[in-house]
Formats: structure tokens, C-alpha cells, sequence
């Protein structure tokens, strides 16, 4: 099922994020249509950092083209922060995400270098310069979903949050991602100015905020809901715990996935047999 297929729906669907093949094999197996690839994850991941703008569209594609074989067709959306410059960079940058077999990305209206979207002291660039990036990508014939993510809302309040999103939307980008705003009410108002499909971001870094459910976040015009970093979060969480239950006692005591489950989920009962086939046939040779 494609992005578009999922934004063409009238309900809400889940994307977790992933973040490597066995994060990918795992969101498959649970039965999830989609995924997201953070940007926030490939800054720690890769580099070690925080979420302030050290991370390059060449670290995300470098990990998505890992990730893309493991998702067996599902699609992945893809954080693009802002294209990592104007819109020539922002051209290069779909393309590159493309070639690394990227579905969708989404492209946020802040200066570069940019912020996490939940810090304090986002700036923004112009509204034409930001419609102008988004028409690039549309225009650049990638065939990318585009999703453009305003920020808005937490610097400037709804009514610009909406503005932005009505002129995106009109340059060209598929969906719309109001970075900050969880109200239904106000979700309706930014769906019914715009007619595009809305995407919700529920990541950790936000804090606790309120949640409505699936249907009525659907009559609101929202059909993806993203989940960035919870399950790195949850791995390193568990990993947290391991490491210091092994520096107490020497011991582990906390649930793992068994052995058998993790040489299944990175295929190694196949490479074996592919191993097994052709180590026979170069015997009777």
C-alpha cells in the first residue's frame, strides 16, 4: 500500500519509526503499513549528537537505502529537515531520498541550520521562499510524497500555522504537517483551509500531551500520525538495563528477544540454505 493510498483514506494510520533492517523487519511483522525514519535518530545514531541541525540528507538516505529492503514493499517517510538549504539543495536532496528507495519526506520551513521541533527559538524563513523549495521538489519529477511541516504554530500561533500551510499546499506538497498542533478543533480549521490530508507527529520530545483517538483525529482531516523515536527510545531503555544489571551482578536478568527469533529476523535459516545449496553443487563441479 502506497503513501498516497494511505493519505487517499479516511482513516488514521500509525507510523512507527525504524531505524535499522531488524527495526524494520520487526515494525513489518507487527503488521504496520508504514514507517518513519527520523532525523533526531539519525543524528544519535550516526553521529552521536542532539537534534540541532548536525545531521545531512546523506546520513538519512545512506540509512533508508539499509532500511528499504527490510520494510518488503511497505513505505517509508523520511524526515528531511529542510531540504538542507534552498531549493536547489532541497532538489538534490529528493532526489538523493528517492534513489535510496524513499517514499515520502517531509520538509519543515525553519532556517538552516534548524532546531528539534519541541526547543524554544525555532526561526523561520519567508513563506514564498518556503513554497518556493516545496514547488522545486514538486516539480523535480521523484515522484515523492511530499509532506511540508510548518513550525509555526509554537512561534507565531495557528492562524500562521494555517497561512503557511494553505500556501504549501498550492506550491505543490501532498500533505500537510502542523508541527506543535494536537486539537482536533484546530486540526479541522487547518484541513478545511487547505483540502489536504494532515500528518500528526506524537514524539517523546513534545512531553505529555493531550491525545485524541483515531476516528475523530480522522474527521479531522488527519491520516498519518507518526511515532519517531519511541521504539529507540523503548531499545535503549532496555539496553540501559542491561548494562547496569551486568555491571551489579554480573547477570541479566531482564526479557530478551530469544537468539532463535533474531537469526530469523535477519534471515539466516536462508543464507544458509543458499550457502548449503551452492557449497553442493561446487562439490559434484
Amino acid at each position: 500500500m502506497s503513501l498516497r493510498t494511505l493519505l487517499a483514506a479516511d482513516t488514521v494510520t500509525h507510523l512507527p519509526g525504524v531505524y535499522d533492517p531488524p527495526t524494520a523487519a520487526l515494525a513489518v511483522r507487527a503488521g504496520h503499513h508504514a514507517a518513519h525514519l527520523s532525523g533526531a535518530a539519525c543524528a544519535a545514531l550516526d553521529l552521536g549528537l542532539p537534534d540541532l541541525g548536525y545531521v545531512h540528507g546523506t546520513h538519512i538516505a545512506a540509512r533508508a537505502a539499509a532500511i528499504v529492503p527490510h520494510l518488503r514493499k511497505r513505505p517509508l517517510l523520511a524526515d528531511a529537515d529542510t531540504g538542507y538549504g534552498d531549493a536547489l539543495q532541497a532538489v538534490w536532496t529528493a532526489r538523493r531520498y528517492a534513489a535510496a528507495g524513499v517514499s515520502g519526506l517531509h520538509l519543515e520551513d525553519q532556517v538552516q541550520p534548524k532546531r528539534c521541533g519541541h526547543l524554544a527559538g525555532k526561526e523561520l524563513i519567508g513563506v514564498v521562499a518556503a513554497a518556493r523549495k516545496i514547488r522545486a521538489v514538486a516539480e523535480a519529477g521523484t515522484g515523492l510524497v511530499i509532506v511540508a511541516r510548518t513550525d509555526a504554530y509554537s512561534e507565531h500561533g495557528l492562524a500562521e500555522a494555517i497561512e503557511r500551510a494553505v500556501a504549501y499546499t498550492a506550491a505543490g506538497a501532498d500533505a500537510v504537517f502542523l508541527e506543535g498542533v494536537d486539537d482536533p478543533a484546530d486540526l479541522a480549521r487547518a484541513h478545511e483551509a487547505t483540502g489536504a490530508p494532515l500528518v500528526v507527529n506524537r514524539s517523546e520530545a513534545a512531553g505529555p500531551r493531550p491525545v485524541a483517538g483515531d476516528a475523530e483525529l480522522a474527521a479531522a482531516g488527519v491520516r498519518l500520525i507518526l511515532h519517531p523515536v519511541a521504539p529507540l527510545l523503548a531499545a535503549l531503555a532496555a539496553a540501559r538495563d542491561v548494562y547496569e544489571s551486568l555491571a551489579a551482578t554480573g547477570r541479566v536478568t531482564r526479557e530478551r528477544l530469544p537468539w532463535r527469533d533474531f537469526t530469523d529476523l535477519v534471515g539466516q535459516d536462508e543464507a544458509l540454505a543458499l550457502d548449503a545449496r551452492y557449497a553442493t553443487e561446487a562439490g559434484r563441479s
